[in-house]
């Protein structure tokens, strides 16, 4: 039976007779007990069902991280404040001074920063691959190696990771696939793909509404279990902990996850087919011209599409720039960072989310002064946001 992550969640999301259609939130920083046992007991290891403090866990956070945790197919989740409170929390807890870390050149600037100028400080080193081949990442192993780092589908060249390749290279080697797969939820199931542990920023197409910021690790219950850990884990110690509120607007928001990605996807696909028909060079897996574009469909799930996000290449810096502002000057979107939103958002990576890359790199990786981003949204008629597109090229 093929796995339908839609069904996985709506499956989870089911309440006891009398019980909440949407599950209560617990507005409280410390919960009681009734006997000072309990308490000794779940210091020193997880009981189900009670709770201590809500920087280890609360009713809210839980249950949105089961459903996550179906979402992705794993065994166990857990919520974080951001998605580079994610990063940072997996990255912690899989790596010590002197080992090394294996990541994709062409990943979100926030993490290239992290990797380039944080862990550093650390003792932990990330050699950066341009093309994350089988062949070039083996090259690139060494013993202090720790951890092959890439996103399923790349932010901003949407470039598609191979993960079982990939998968069964790092088990070979006893490394942790590590997978970032906030361009694609629904879209892949890389667990099902071989990886151990799969990273969201949920602020992006899981929340859907641009009004939080979050973040998610799905993985098996010993890893979950162990970045909670009182004594050592990364997730309790570091406090990336999601308000409880924030976790309820998420938890709504997930439901229809599965029909905004389907929407998403049907309009990227008609933009981009419209940008490639102009001469644009446009950067979109679900076009055949795509070169992972028979990768990603020979393992993706069935039925939410290719993604929302396209990117183009206009040339130079300064067309890119008219482009945006024309653009929201036409009514087509807004000239903003961040992706998943249900209004179409579009920036220039060279000069926003990919900023921290240093100029000579992002010429190395093929990253154009001239590409623009989309995130296409949930725009019922897609025919007449591309004629207000078009009359803005055509007039660059």
């Amino acid at each position: 039976m093929k796995f339908d992550p839609s069904r996985a969640i709506a499956d989870y999301l089911v309440f006891g007779e009398f019980g909440d259609v949407n599950p209560s939130i617990t507005d409280s920083s410390t919960f009681t007990f009734l006997d000072s046992i309990k308490m000794q007991e779940l210091f020193e290891h997880e009981i189900e069902g009670c709770f201590l403090y809500s920087r280890h866990w609360n009713p809210i956070n839980k249950y949105l991280s089961g459903a996550l945790a179906r979402l992705e197919d794993t065994e166990s989740a857990q919520v974080t404040a951001s998605g580079m409170g994610a990063i940072n929390c997996v990255v912690m807890q899989l790596c010590n001074a002197g080992d090394e870390i294996i990541s994709s050149h062409t990943i979100y600037g926030g993490t290239y920063a992290l990797f380039k100028n944080f862990l550093s400080k650390f003792g932990i080193k990330v050699n950066f691959i341009n093309g994350m081949t089988v062949e070039n990442v083996r090259k690139k192993i060494t013993p202090k190696t720790k951890v092959i780092y890439c996103e399923t589908i790349s932010n901003p060249l949407l470039e598609v990771a191979d993960i079982p390749a990939l998968s069964k290279l790092a088990k070979e080697n006893n490394i942790k696939l590590v997978i970032d797969n906030t361009f694609s939820p629904m879209i892949v199931t890389p667990q099902r793909l071989g990886a151990d542990i799969v990273i969201h920023s949920m602020t992006k197409f899981i929340n859907g509404t641009s009004d939080c910021v979050a973040g998610c690790i799905c993985s098996t219950k010993e890893f979950i279990d162990s970045i909670n850990d009182i004594n050592s884990g990364s997730s309790m110690l570091l406090g990336a902990v999601l308000d409880s509120f924030r976790s309820a607007s998420i938890m709504k928001n997930l439901h229809s996850l599965h029909i905004r990605m389907q929407k998403h996807g049907l309009n990227a696909m008609y933009l981009a087919k419209q940008f490639e028909k102009l001469g644009l060079r446009t950067y979109y897996p679900g076009l055949d011209s795509h070169p992972q574009h028979n990768l990603l469909t020979s393992f993706m799930n069935e039925g939410f599409g290719y993604g929302g996000i396209v990117a183009i290449d206009v040339g130079d810096e300064k067309k890119s720039h008219k482009l945006m502002e024309m653009m929201q000057n036409e009514k087509v979107g807004y000239l903003a960072v961040s992706l998943g939103y249900f209004k179409t958002l579009f920036s220039s990576p060279s000069h926003s989310t990919s900023s921290e890359i240093p100029e000579e790199e992002q010429i190395e990786m093929g990253l154009s002064k001239g590409l623009v981003r989309f995130s296409f949204g949930l725009d019922n008629d897609i025919e007449e946001s591309y004629r207000r597109v078009k009359y803005c090229l055509e007039r660059l």
